[in-house]
């Protein structure tokens, strides 16, 4: 008998996630994972290692609450954003009887930590706006516990609509929690829901150090939601979540010298960003520059597979979503330092 047999049917049929890393390529300017083109330094102090770390880190959390605008109750910190969706969907949904709700084209790893799971998913597409269909989404309520809304969603940049998440809060409460994930929030702060916690029971954030922070290594990253649902996460969450290196280094990223570097950053990503937009937008060779509110622009081109090929063969790794519903042609560019951005406009201007 195959050892593969001997694994649950769903992991059997699981098709895994295709991660920047798991997909690969050869090259020298690496532009399709959304990592920031730094991280800072930071110090490690190597008195404690021989301790296990404490699951929740009091520096850690008190200081993302402050960062937050929020009660340290409010804040659980986990390996990335990513372990805090798994985690939502291990506490509320029953395998192989519960569903979770997504919008696609949305992040991926929504279906798969529920498929991982035996959990089910519905999936309602982005509308012709790409905005999520809210009169959809309430009418399937009763069908799922978890509804995942992106926002600005990975791939196309656009912010979830304030008046529609907020009939959608409504409908959800007591039947459903609505999990709005903001790992690209700092390029755009204003747009954040984080003010609605404390009305809307209902409301769980997702946020992370890996973007704006530029911490994509240290795998760190937060669930905001009320201190019911915190209590019911740490129940679930492992003993020690949070290594204590990557504590050390969290807290200094969340430090007041921390917030400036990475406003800093944020503020330079978000010129090179606008700059590279205007230019796209002039290129005879793109049809479609879609919302750019996070740090990457997705681009439709009239010829996006041919584009891709030039952009890997200049060493230039870019992220390809023209598989997906609705995405023809479309190219996501991770925007990174300005000689990297350059050199994609090399490319571009190449065959104008």
């Amino acid at each position: 008998m195959s050892i593969t047999a001997l694994a649950r049917a769903q992991v059997q049929a699981l098709t895994p996630y295709q991660s920047a890393r798991r997909i690969g390529g050869q090259g020298h300017i690496w532009l399709n994972a959304n990592e920031a083109a730094d991280s800072g330094d930071y110090t490690l102090d190597c008195a404690r290692l021989n301790r296990y770390p404490e699951c929740q880190p009091p520096m850690v959390i008190n200081r993302y609450a402050a960062y937050a605008g929020l009660n340290p109750e409010q804040v659980l910190a986990s390996r990335g954003g990513d372990e805090g969706i798994e985690l939502l969907i291990r506490t509320f949904c029953e395998p192989g009887k519960d569903q979770i709700l997504q919008c696609s084209p949305t992040y991926g790893m929504y279906a798969i930590s529920a498929e991982t799971n035996g959990v089910g998913i519905v999936d309602v597409p982005l509308n012709a706006d790409r905005q999520p269909d809210f009169d959809a989404i309430i009418g399937r309520l009763d069908e799922v516990k978890l509804v995942f809304l992106c926002s600005p969603n990975n791939p196309t940049g656009d912010l979830v609509d304030r008046a529609g998440l907020l009939r959608l809060l409504d409908a959800a409460r007591g039947r459903a929690l609505v999990v709005v994930d903001e790992a690209y929030i700092e390029f755009c702060p204003t747009a954040s829901q984080a003010s609605l916690l404390n009305e809307y029971a209902e409301l769980v954030i997702i946020r992370t150090l890996s973007k704006a922070f530029g911490l994509a290594g240290i795998r760190c990253g937060f669930t905001l939601a009320n201190p019911e649902v915190i209590g019911l996460l740490l129940k679930v969450i492992a003993p020690y979540p949070i290594p204590e290196p990557v504590a050390q280094i969290a807290a200094q990223a969340l430090s007041e010298e921390g917030l400036a570097r990475m406003q800093t950053r944020v503020d330079d990503i978000n010129r090179l960003k606008a700059e590279l937009v205007g230019k796209l937008a002039a290129s005879k060779q793109v049809r479609e520059v879609f919302a750019a509110n996070g740090n990457y622009v997705l681009v439709r081109f009239a010829e996006g597979a041919k584009l891709f090929a030039r952009m890997a063969t200049a060493g230039i790794i870019l992220r390809d979503f023209s598989s997906k519903p609705g995405l023809s042609d479309c190219i996501r560019i991770t925007i990174g330092q300005q000689a990297e951005m350059d050199a994609v406009l090399d490319v571009l201007q190449q065959e104008q």
